[in-house]
């Protein structure tokens, strides 16, 4: 346990610097914003048409993994559900508390901390993780706000939905590597050093803007949110392990599925929720809890897997 911390603490060393660099006022948030944007648009995304162009698509996708990490993370996303319904939630609440109940930071401390930690084998099986999350339940959320505020859900709110994933550079940049990857493109060797100098820039800079974002969040409504914790950190890789191991996934591939479900709540779900004007609070003050108590969880976890 203590070697498995030892090696994730610097990681969240580096959330704690960005944390410090903001809240002593040193890193302002304008630029925090402008650090996230660089991760999210140019270094993630050099990171992951890196890691997709050398990946086998025919032996990326997994059918198995797939319905297992569905299943798992449904039914804790119903389980949210339920709960915030029975404590008088609107819809719109509801889904929103469903939604950190399972989405987890796979993007911006996900990539980066676990193919450090497990190798570049866990390269397919995160980017799997990251697909369905994007792909499944952000378009989820994003349609059940719609129809409950407008009484149903229309064709006019579904456009611009899948436009919205269509252009996301990080679907984009997978998209495009395993494209490259089909096609056994060569990779030009100024190319291949371009992709990684800028790549590299993805860890430091996505765990330092996650750590000065996390500065202006302020703790309220902790009962709910301590809840929303609890049920990311540790009811999501549970309910994800049982089905991996019923839908009897490849070991490796499920204990990465675990390590990606124990991730801390990501903070595209705040995105989401100051977009809809819907439970901004909360979210924050969960994506604050969970990312600091996952600095114990998730050795925790890592050393289960093991």
């Amino acid at each position: 346990m203590a070697e498995v911390f030892l090696k994730t603490l610097p990681f969240f060393a580096l959330i704690g610097l960005g944390w410090i660099a903001a809240a002593t006022r040193f890193f302002p948030q304008a630029g925090a914003a402008w650090l996230t944007r660089f991760v999210f648009y140019f270094a993630l995304s050099a990171m992951l048409f890196r890691f997709a162009s050398g990946l086998d698509l025919a032996a990326l996708f997994d059918g198995r993994f797939v319905l297992a990490y569905l299943a798992g993370s449904s039914l804790v996303w119903a389980v949210g559900m339920a709960v915030a319904r029975a404590r008088g939630l609107p819809t719109a609440e509801a889904a929103m508390e469903a939604q950190c109940c399972m989405t987890g930071n796979t993007g911006f401390l996900g990539v980066p901390m676990l193919v450090v930690l497990l190798g570049e084998r866990a390269v397919g099986p995160i980017l799997m993780v990251l697909t369905i999350d994007m792909l499944v339940f952000s378009t989820l959320i994003t349609l059940i706000v719609h129809a409950s505020r407008n009484g149903g859900l229309r064709l006019a709110a579904v456009i611009p939905v899948l436009r919205g994933i269509a252009a996301n550079p990080m679907i984009l940049s997978m998209v495009a590597g395993l494209g490259w990857s089909w096609f056994h493109l060569p990779m030009p060797a100024p190319a291949a050093e371009f992709l990684l100098l800028l790549g590299a820039a993805a860890t430091p800079g996505a765990l330092f803007a996650i750590g000065a974002s996390l500065a202006g969040r302020r703790l309220k409504r902790m009962a709910a949110s301590g809840w929303l914790s609890l049920a990311k950190l540790v009811l999501h890789p549970a309910a994800v392990g049982v089905a991996a191991w019923a839908f009897a996934v490849q070991p490796f591939a499920a204990g990465v599925m675990v390590a990606a479900a124990a991730l801390p709540v990501a903070g595209n779900v705040y995105i989401l929720a100051e977009h809809f004007n819907v439970a901004q609070q909360r979210v924050s003050t969960t994506i604050l809890i969970s990312t600091a108590v996952s600095i114990l969880t998730i050795p925790l976890v890592m050393v289960l897997i093991a």
